[in-house]
Formats: C-alpha cells, structure tokens, sequence
C-alpha cells in the first residue's frame, strides 16, 4: 500500500437532518432525510455501531465527501482530487473510498486522518468500498476493462470472481467477514454473499435486476432491485424480503446496514437525491 498524504481536513459546513416519514418495515422505524445545504445531490453509503455516517455530496459540481458524527458534519477531500466519495466507515472511525487524480481512480483508506492510497497492481481503475473492524478492505478493480471484486487483507490483494462473472461489485463486509455486492451473468445482475469462501446468488423474486449494498453481523442484508423499471430498496432479514420505498420517491437505495439495524441510503424526489437514515426505535 503507497502512503501518500497526510492531512486532516475539516470543513464546517451546515447539515440538516429533517424527520421526514415513518416506514413500514417492521412498523417501527422512522425514516430521516439526510441533506447538507446547497447539493444538488446527497448520498448516504456507510454508518458503523455507533451511528457514523459517511457519504458523499455534489456541491457547484463537484463530488465530496462527508462524515457526521455525534453531531458533526466533516467535509473530507482528498487534496488534489476532483471528486471524493466515502463509502464505509468501520468501528474504529477508519473510512474507505475511492478518489479521482490525474484522471485515474484510486481507492484510499484514511485513518487517523492519515490518507493511504489503494491501487491493485496493474489496474486501470481502483475503488475501495467497505473496511471490518479488522482492517480487511474490500473493493473493485479494472483490468482490461472487465470488473473484479478484491479483499486486501495483511497487505496482499486477493482478487474474487462469482462463478460466470463477466462483472463484480462488491459492496460491503460484515464483521465476520461475509461480503455481499452484485455480478452480472449472460447479461442479468444478480447479488450475491460469499460467506465461508462459497458464493451464493440472491434474486429478489420478480425483480430484473437485484444488488446487495450492505450486510450487519446478524447476516441482514439490504440492496436494491429493479421491477417494472423502478428502483426499490430491499431488507433480507430472516429468510424475508421487505422492500423499502420512501414514499412519493422516483428510486429508492438500501446502501448500509449496522448491527443495531439502522439503515442508510438514498432516495430520489423531483430529480434530486437525498440521503437517509432508516432506525430503529
């Protein structure tokens, strides 16, 4: 791993968390937008046991990212790059993302407000999406111009491939370890869980097209499907699904799940996305 920055930056901007509605999950949970003022886009992508969340933000545009924790909203850029976004947060406040330098993507881990980037070797493309307790990073990567998932762990990259893959997307990794994300065969978009080094396939029933986004370490899983050409959010809790629209939304995302059940994500009304935060009482 190349070590190539070192700075903390923390920009005090404003950041409105509005109560919005109450969904029908498990009929408790109360939905709240997420919304930093002045964006024209807001997305919600990673919140760790503690409720940090971590996302990114289109401002005059330019994509950046954001942390809010315990009250506070931290603008984090890294120097030099023309787009950020922060995608996972783990227990320990470590945060992992992907930047734009030099017109090439990068994965990168900041801890301790230290910046690391992330390149696999050989790659055209980097991007790193969700860290464990642990430390263990799992991301994507390009070469020759096919979609790979990788774990990173002990610094060695270990790449990963569903069975008939022509696409990998990972998205997230449990603190046990399990990763979900989604892959694309003989044309169709599947998710998936590789768990215990076997993978295996999830289809929301009915659905044309279905990704998982996120898994906590009770093995919930949340996602997001495509029927009828609309966008939906799902929850695969108990061998259930349960989808998750925001009501009156045009697209819904389920992008992140902790271990208390909190879910973050985003939605789309009248063009523009916002962030939100789907809790538990």
């Amino acid at each position: 791993m190349r070590r190539t920055l070192n700075i903390k930056l923390s920009v005090p901007l404003a950041f409105v968390i509005a109560a919005a509605w109450t969904l029908v999950v498990s009929g408790v949970e109360t939905l709240t937008t997420v919304d930093v003022p002045g964006a024209t886009f807001v997305s919600t992508s990673g919140i760790n046991p503690r409720g940090d969340i971590v996302g990114r933000y289109i401002a005059a545009g330019v994509t950046r990212g954001f942390l809010f924790s315990r009250g506070t909203f931290t603008t984090i850029d890294v120097p030099g790059s023309t787009f950020t976004a922060l995608r996972d947060i783990n227990p320990e406040g470590d945060i992992v993302g992907n930047y734009v330098g030099n017109g090439l993507t990068h994965g990168f881990l900041r801890s301790r407000g230290v910046f690391s980037t992330i390149d696999v070797p050989g790659a055209s493309a980097t991007s790193a999406f969700t860290i464990n307790a642990q430390g263990d990073i799992v991301g994507n990567y390009v070469s020759s111009g096919v979609g790979h998932g990788y774990l990173l762990s002990a610094g060695i990259f270990t790449p990963f491939d569903p069975p008939g893959s022509t696409r990998t997307l990972p998205f997230k990794m449990s603190a046990l370890g399990d990763i979900v994300g989604e892959y694309d065969s003989a044309g169709v978009t599947h998710a998936f869980l590789l768990s215990g080094g076997a993978f295996t396939t999830i289809d929301v029933p009915g659905a044309s097209s279905t990704g998982a986004r996120g898994i906590n370490p009770q093995g919930d899983i949340v996602g997001e499907y495509i029927s009828g050409g609309v966008t939906h959010g799902f929850l695969l809790s108990g061998g259930a699904f349960t989808t998750i629209d925001v009501p009156g939304a045009t697209l819904s995302n389920a992008l992140a799940i902790n271990p208390r059940g909190d879910i973050v994500g985003r939605y789309i009304v009248a063009g523009v996305s916002h962030g939100f935060l789907l809790s538990e009482p």
